[in-house]
């Protein structure tokens, strides 16, 4: 009887690391938040395309994501420009399949 308290008590004690590890692994990780910016006002940035409200110049991507764009494949959404993924895969937003982002 003592050892089965004892195996009760020690699961317990673990069940929430379980329940922990389960959680994380179902984490979506094929959104990628890319950032632009002005090019003549480089303190103006954004998570979207747009216009910068200093020049009205269009932003563009910032030298960091042009250059992760250059060193790996970048999947886009037809439809949400602003959904990337370095997997192909659907858009967590329309559900389309992701294309490969021309460089």
């Amino acid at each position: 009887m003592k050892k089965i308290i004892i195996i009760a008590v020690a699961f317990l004690i673990n069940l929430p690391a379980l329940f922990a590890q389960e959680k994380a692994g179902k984490q979506d990780t094929t959104q990628h938040v890319a950032f632009y910016a002005c090019p003549m006002h480089s303190d103006i940035t954004s998570d979207k395309p747009g216009k910068c409200p200093k020049c009205g110049m269009d932003l563009n991507l910032s030298r960091k994501e042009q250059m992760k764009a250059e060193a790996v494949k970048l999947y886009t959404c037809p439809m949400h420009p602003d959904v990337t993924s370095d997997k192909s895969g659907k858009c967590p937003k329309c559900g389309m399949a992701l294309t490969e982002k021309k460089q």
